[in-house]
């Protein structure tokens, strides 16, 4: 199903709204993507984002025509320490930093995507009144959402499985890029675009925006066998972790194996793709169930453990494979997922199991939601 967008259900229109998140794409892109949409619903709507400067939303933000708005990183630390002891002055100044953001913004609305910049956000919003909602990208929820999500009602989860005070689970707001792809459509001009061919199953490999070293080391070392099976590779190493693949003993003849840092257009990586081998971020996870696209899912091993959680949905809809970390070796891909990317029959089930769970419309849903609260301000605000 194609997403199209809404009316606004609020009583007139958003005129200011502080989105707070960052350090990391699983925060920015959902912000990105509902900021579009208040954008298209609100076409005057003025859009500020609060980040820092050390995370990916410095760059992402203003290259998608966004206004940013940076304050310290407040990290919480998880032992005691001198860190411990210096967070309740850095949380202070972080705090009213904040503030005095929101104020010159007149914000009717903040939201908060968690991560370094939310806390502050939720605790400078708490101050002043304001409505605030807050968006959860992940199955376990981080701390700055779980402190956030005691002062509001209008708290949105990704997933059924998260816990969280007044959740209302809306699935993860995705780029529209994403939402209105159609890989039937386009694959043949994705293949080109990567320098593949048509005549062979293609295997993306993906560790996200950082890469993921297990995942490069073993493909690395597998690529006569996924060539000796016909498969071509596209593998994104993530920045600064290239590698040169084998070369074919035919001279060149034979599948590509294709290695890039990253992809500028991810969606063109996903329409090329049969099976996918990846981390399992939450933004990740919902993309490819989005997309309809079977997957391989190997969590990080390390954190909380919520890239495990991330992908228990899927999975368990029988749209996705999980595989530990420390089993990704030459040989499993040479005796597990070469015999996986044969079999046509088994990835046409894996697809449509994760197109059943995949979600397109969360932007609009969240959305939906920020007018909710504006609106519930106005009303409170008029009968005080």
């Amino acid at each position: 199903m194609t997403p199209t967008s809404r009316e606004p259900r609020g009583e007139g229109s958003l005129r200011s709204v502080v989105l707070a998140g960052g350090g990391s794409a699983g925060h920015v892109s959902p912000l990105l993507a509902l900021a579009d949409c208040l954008r298209r619903r609100h076409p005057d709507v003025r859009i500020t984002v609060l980040g820092t400067e050390e995370g990916l939303e410095a760059r992402l933000v203003p290259a998608r025509g966004y206004e940013l708005r940076t304050i310290p990183k407040v990290a919480f630390p998880r032992r005691p320490g001198a860190a411990l002891a210096r967070l309740p002055h850095a949380l202070r100044g972080a705090v009213l930093s904040t503030g005095r953001i929101i104020e010159q913004v007149a914000a009717d609305v903040v939201v908060g995507f968690g991560g370094y910049v939310s806390t502050p956000a939720y605790l400078a919003a708490r101050r002043r009144g304001l409505p605030l909602v807050i968006h959860e990208q992940n199955a376990r929820p981080g701390l700055a959402n779980r402190l956030g999500a005691r002062f509001t009602p209008h708290v949105a989860t990704t997933f059924a499985s998260t816990r969280l005070p007044h959740a209302h689970v809306i699935g993860m707001p995705l780029r529209r890029e994403i939402t209105t792809l159609d890989r039937g459509s386009v694959r043949t001009k994705a293949l080109a675009h990567f320098g593949l061919q048509d005549r062979h199953p293609t295997l993306l490999v993906t560790g996200g925006s950082l890469g993921a070293q297990r995942l490069n080391d073993a493909f690395a070392a597998a690529v006569p066998s996924l060539r000796a099976a016909g498969v071509q590779v596209l593998h994104l190493t993530g920045e600064g972790k290239e590698f040169v693949p084998e070369p074919a003993p035919d001279a060149g003849e034979g599948p590509p194996y294709v290695v890039r840092p990253y992809a500028d257009q991810m969606e063109f990586a996903y329409a090329a793709a049969d099976l996918v081998v990846a981390r399992a971020g939450a933004n990740t996870v919902c993309e490819l169930t989005a997309v309809g696209l079977p997957a391989v899912y190997v969590p990080l091993p390390v954190g909380n453990g919520e890239q495990r959680l991330n992908a228990a949905d899927v999975v368990g809809a029988g749209g996705g494979l999980l595989v530990a970390n420390d089993d990704v070796t030459p040989d499993w891909v040479r005796q597990e997922l070469v015999p996986l990317l044969g079999d046509a029959e088994r990835l046409r089930s894996l697809a449509a199991a994760a197109a059943g769970i995949g979600s397109r419309d969360a932007d609009e849903r969240l959305a939906d939601l920020v007018e909710q609260a504006a609106t519930a301000a106005r009303v409170g605000s008029a009968s005080a």
